[in-house]
Formats: C-alpha cells, sequence, structure tokens
C-alpha cells in the first residue's frame, strides 16, 4: 500500500517536531518474542521528491516502478510494509526536510544534494536516476538575445538548484558573473517577474524551459551546449535508514533497472505517464526527459564525472562548506 502526502515547508517548529515525531513512530512496529528479544515486523520508507504539479509520485525510473506495482514488492524483502510520498517545491525545501528527519530517501537534483552532504547532512547516494538534465536560460521576444546582454542585468532562478549551478557556471564562462545580479525565484514566480521586466532572463529547469518557449520566450542559451554543466538527479538515502536496511542501495538499483529496461521498450507508454503525473504537455516531456537519460548503472561513468565538476564548482564557489570524496559518498 502507498499512502502519499504533501510536505508543507512553511511549518511552525512545535508543529515541525510533532509531525516528526509522529513520523518516527509510525515508521515502524515492533512485538517482543518469547527470549524476550525486539523484533523488526514493519518499515515505512518516506520518500521525498521534487514535482511543481499536485503529484503524489515521483516521474522517472521510481515512478514508473510504483505506477507498475513493482517498487514496493521489490523492497518488502528488506522488511519494508509501506512507502510515503512527499513532494517538495526545490531541492532546499528536502534537505530541510533530511534534517529535520521526516524523510528516508530523497530523489531530487544533484547540486543541492551535493551541498547538504558537504554541509555534513548525513546521507549517502544510492543511485543516479538521471544523467544529463538540460537547463533553459531564456528572455522575453524583445528582450535580450546573447548572454554578454546580460550585463548589468537580473536573472532569476531558483537558488540552490542545479539551474542555479548552470547560471553561475555559464556567466563565469562569459566572464561577466560579477556583473548580474541572480535572485531567488521558483519558476511561477520567475515567469511572473520576467513578464513584468522585473527581470532580463530566467534559468528555468526541464518541463519548464519547453513550456515556456511553448510560450513565446526565447531561449538565449541551453545547458546541452555546455557539457560540463548539465545537471543529474540522485537518489540519497539518509545513514540512518541504511543502517536499519544495509541492502537498499542494491535492491534500489535492481528495482531501477528493470524499470528503465521497460521504459525503452514502452517508452511512449512512459512518455504518456510522464506528462500526465507532471502535468506537462506531451511534446514537453519527449524534449525535456528523453529516455537515453535514465541510466541503468546505479552511477554511470558520465554521471559520476558530472558530479566531481558539480562538486568541485560549488567548493570553489564557496556554495558547499567544504569537501568531501565522491567514494565516501556514493555507496559502492
Amino acid at each position: 500500500m502507498i499512502i502519499s502526502t504533501r510536505y508543507i515547508p512553511k511549518l511552525s517548529t512545535l508543529a515541525t517536531l510533532f509531525l516528526l515525531l509522529l513520523n518516527t513512530a509510525c515508521s515502524s512496529q515492533a512485538v517482543e518474542n518469547s527470549s524476550g528479544e525486539v523484533k523488526q515486523t514493519t518499515s515505512t520508507l518516506r520518500l521525498g521528491f521534487i514535482s511543481t504539479s499536485k503529484s503524489q509520485v515521483p516521474t522517472g525510473p521510481t515512478g514508473w516502478a510504483m505506477y507498475h506495482h513493482k517498487f514496493l514488492p521489490g523492497l518488502e524483502k528488506l522488511g519494508i510494509t509501506e512507502v510515503k510520498t512527499l513532494s517538495f517545491p526545490n531541492g532546499p525545501n528536502l534537505n530541510e526536510a533530511l534534517v529535520a528527519g521526516a524523510i528516508d530517501v530523497g530523489i531530487y537534483g544533484d547540486t543541492p544534494a551535493l551541498v547538504a552532504k558537504s554541509q555534513g547532512i548525513p546521507t549517502r547516494l544510492i543511485s543516479q536516476e538521471q544523467v544529463g538534465m538540460n537547463a533553459w536560460l531564456l528572455a522575453k521576444e524583445n528582450g535580450p538575445r546573447s548572454i554578454a546582454e546580460l550585463k548589468g542585468q537580473k536573472v532569476a532562478t531558483a537558488r540552490g538548484s542545479y539551474m542555479h549551478r548552470y547560471l553561475i557556471g555559464l556567466l563565469q564562462k562569459h566572464g561577466i558573473a560579477e556583473q548580474v545580479t541572480v535572485v531567488h525565484l521558483l519558476t511561477s514566480e520567475a515567469e511572473a517577474a520576467l513578464e513584468r521586466g522585473d527581470v532580463a532572463a530566467i534559468a528555468a529547469a526541464a518541463g519548464a524551459g519547453p513550456l515556456l518557449q511553448a510560450k513565446g520566450y526565447m531561449a538565449i542559451d541551453e545547458a546541452i551546449n555546455h557539457p560540463d554543466l548539465r545537471g543529474t538527479s540522485v537518489a540519497v538515502a539518509t545513514e540512518a535508514f541504511l543502517t536499519k536496511h544495509p541492502n537498499l542501495p542494491q535492491k534500489w538499483n535492481q528495482i531501477k533497472q528493470a524499470a528503465v529496461q521497460d521504459i525503452q521498450a514502452n517508452s511512449e507508454a512512459y512518455y504518456k505517464f510522464h506528462a500526465e503525473v507532471s502535468g506537462y504537455p506531451l511534446n514537453v516531456v519527449k524534449v525535456s526527459y528523453p529516455i537515453k537519460q535514465f541510466p541503468k548503472e546505479a552511477v554511470p561513468t558520465q554521471g559520476r564525472q558530472l558530479l566531481e565538476s558539480t562538486k568541485q564548482f560549488l567548493v570553489s564557489q564557496k556554495l558547499a562548506k567544504s569537501d568531501f570524496l565522491l567514494t565516501d559518498w556514493i555507496v559502492p
């Protein structure tokens, strides 16, 4: 059985603590046998993911496995008998939930995940769900037509996201990072600000970028033009949950591999599912989430390279509090 809820980040401290205690109490049940030993009988996996819609199911291989009722059955051998999904508007909000102990596994962009690890949040990377994610730098039709024209202007994006890393890296490549003001806005707010003229451009994520293009906004640049600035989506688990379920990474990737194989064999069906879950038009989904970006491997070579370059960038810009070895973070 899958029980889905939505995470509301603006909870009071007391309410948050109450929910945390409630989640902890409800995450497992134990019984005492005749010898006095306490045996775990059930365990709940609280899965967080990013969504701009009202979806209670993630997209990608994990969502596809859930949709076909193959995710929870695959985890039951680990003693996991329930999965609860919680959606978040962006990576920093999901990080807050990890800190609060409100989720056990999170699927989100590599940039906030790396920042969280650098801050000492006890997570381990168990899989890369998508590798080579695109981002779009968009302006109004009568706005700037080149990156150079952004000098002295404001550009909006979601701070701490993979689009933020792309934007800063792009501005640095053109030598104008110090001459552009980057402001934090979620996609819906950024579009409104762009339309009003409050910002000159916005860096938008996969899905949102092509959708805005369809509305008449012009693409100044895309991350796919800069291979080292593309993003990845990762799945991280808390060390506490892995202590209880040390075989989760292996089982997770077995489920993912089977899901990716099925997606490749039934791409049109998957695209339709993704469109329904995300709320994006089918043509936007096909442009934003090409099947080739879903790796069968737990962490492919290209994905690891992108993680390393992103980490080095975050450390050099002091956006990450400390450096660390990927080998110490990625579960073998």
